[in-house]
């Protein structure tokens, strides 16, 4: 039996994993009456200061905003003040209709300046964005990552970023390799010039395991050593080479001053972690130490835990200096050998040493929901992180694969007991390695929410979040939520769409037991309308 992923849009999922599941699965549908939405239930999370904590949600671009333009597949996010007016703005982009968006910041609430970067095959299945200035005129530049393409570079045009064209180059050293996942921008080098540092996945969408692909595929940095505009001035360094990456995040793992990495291997869902050993002729010198996991409570002998770390933040939670893992992951064994995985959202406590074990702590779970989606940010302004979370719909976790449920309707097979859209903030207790309460805000049909950006765009004190939504027809694009505090409980989300996805009551307890068995590995995004 191959472990569960939690990444499971991506590929990540396994298929055949979780047969004890599979086997009491059945296609009869709970009968669910009288139980409350997630929306509509009353809150009981409160602030430091007592008040109780709700979200509004509002929308900033989609088809029905901008005039007709029809965003699908809602996916990566950045913000940064790109048109340097004072105002943050922000980059979105839309895998299943290939478009790189922005929206700018106005500097009055819900007024946004909506853009099209680009459209179509230059950004073909796009994934992910990041903001930085790279050829040195001091406008933030902004480099994609697409699955079905290549990396490719966008140069601000400075005072005109909101009217004029965006010139572009595609690096010809990423073409003909398959899927681009992630891209982060960082000075590896510490030659005071931002790299580009990507992993080179390959095959795009769920990787079927039957294929057995055994090609190692490369998680690389991009050095500039001129315009970026220029073929010639983009020179690669391959950093790491295993089965098919996940991600390439830079962090100051070893607090030394200078940024290392964090990759991993999706398919046998593998951390390693590589670190920065000094700059040498033409490039960097990386020590790799794969992570190793061990639990920071009473488990069975059987038990372990990886992940492929696709959505992951970094911070110090408890303290002790040193920064900390925090990333969804799947535990195999919790409870003996014969024990169903556990896909949960959780932490690793950075040891001393890179060459120890690291030790994980659970956060919690929203099971059959999964979570992708991962922001760390103070919700209730006690002092302390909490996690914001968001979940995919139209998933099999029991197969690995899609569940082959519609994304631009809601599909009539799908129950209270399906894996759906959720999103929820688990609260940090003080203690991280003590028990976090999770607090549901929605959870609906159709929904895909993969990246969150702390912000308090309201300016009153509190954190919000800027978001994207995928997988939901012409609900997805890039909306907010802003976080309501008042004295009296309220219900805990307040959709801004008035025709939006069926929400949906918490999972019931057997929800194993009517779990529809429905798999395929055809992603949806090729086989249905807009």
């Amino acid at each position: 039996m191959q472990p569960l992923d939690a990444d499971a849009c991506h590929g990540i999922f396994l298929a055949g994993a979780c047969a004890t599941l599979l086997q009491a699965c059945s296609t009869t549908h709970p009968t669910t009456t009288g139980q409350p939405t997630v929306a509509a239930t009353p809150v009981t999370a409160t602030a430091a200061d007592g008040q109780y904590i709700s979200f509004i949600e509002h929308r900033i671009d989609d088809e029905g905003l901008n005039g007709g333009i029809a965003l699908r597949g809602g996916d990566g996010l950045a913000m940064a003040d790109i048109d340097l007016d004072g105002h943050e703005d922000i980059a979105s982009v839309h895998e299943d209709s290939n478009h790189l968006r922005l929206a700018f910041g106005t500097g009055k609430l819900g007024k946004w300046e909506l853009l099209t970067v680009a459209q179509g095959a230059d950004v073909a299945a796009i994934e992910d964005v990041a903001i930085g200035d790279l050829d040195g005129d001091g406008w933030p530049d902004l480099v994609a990552a697409c699955e079905d393409a290549h990396l490719i570079f966008f140069r601000n045009p400075g005072r005109n970023a909101r009217t004029s064209a965006w010139d572009r180059l595609i690096p010809e050293d990423t073409q003909g390799r398959g899927s681009w996942l992630r891209v982060f921008l960082a000075d590896l080098d510490s030659d005071g010039h931002l790299d580009i540092i990507a992993p080179n996945k390959g095959s795009a969408d769920i990787i079927d395991p039957s294929a057995n692909s055994s090609a190692d595929h490369p998680t690389s940095v991009f050095f500039l050593d001129g315009d970026p505009l220029e073929q010639s001035s983009w020179r690669e360094q391959v950093l790491y080479r295993n089965g098919v990456p996940n991600t390439a995040m830079p962090v100051d793992i070893d607090n030394d001053g200078d940024l290392d990495v964090l990759a991993a291997e999706r398919m046998t869902q593998q951390l390693v972690m590589l670190e920065n050993a000094g700059a040498t002729p033409g490039g960097i010198a990386m020590h790799d130490y794969g992570v190793s996991i061990a639990p920071g409570f009473a488990t069975a002998s059987g038990w372990r835990a990886t992940s492929g770390a696709l959505q992951s933040a970094f911070a110090d939670l408890d303290g002790d200096g040193r920064q900390d893992l925090v990333a969804a992951f799947t535990e195999t064994g919790a409870t003996g050998d014969n024990s169903p995985p556990l896909l949960a959202l959780g932490w690793l406590r950075r040891p001393a040493s890179l060459d120890q074990p690291w030790t994980y702590f659970r956060i919690g779970d929203t099971l059959p929901d999964v979570i992708i989606g991962i922001s760390l940010a103070d919700i209730d302004s006690d002092g302390d992180l909490d996690a914001m979370t968001g979940g995919y719909s139209g998933l099999n976790i029991m197969t690995g694969a899609y569940s082959g449920a519609t994304r631009h309707a809601d599909d009539p097979r799908v129950t209270p007991s399906s894996t759906v859209g959720r999103m929820a903030w688990f609260e940090n207790p003080g203690d991280p390695r003590e028990a976090w309460r999770r607090h549901d805000i929605s959870r609906q049909v159709r929904g895909m929410y993969d990246a969150f950006v702390a912000r308090d765009l309201d300016h009153d004190g509190d954190m919000d979040f800027v978001a994207t939504r995928g997988n939901s027809g012409n609900l997805d694009g890039v909306f907010w939520l802003e976080q309501l505090r008042t004295p009296e409980p309220r219900p805990a989300f307040v959709p801004a769409h008035r025709n939006d996805s069926r929400a949906l009551p918490l999972p019931p307890a057997n929800w194993r037991e009517h779990y529809d068995a429905a798999s395929t590995f055809t992603p949806p995004k090729s086989t249905q309308q807009p």
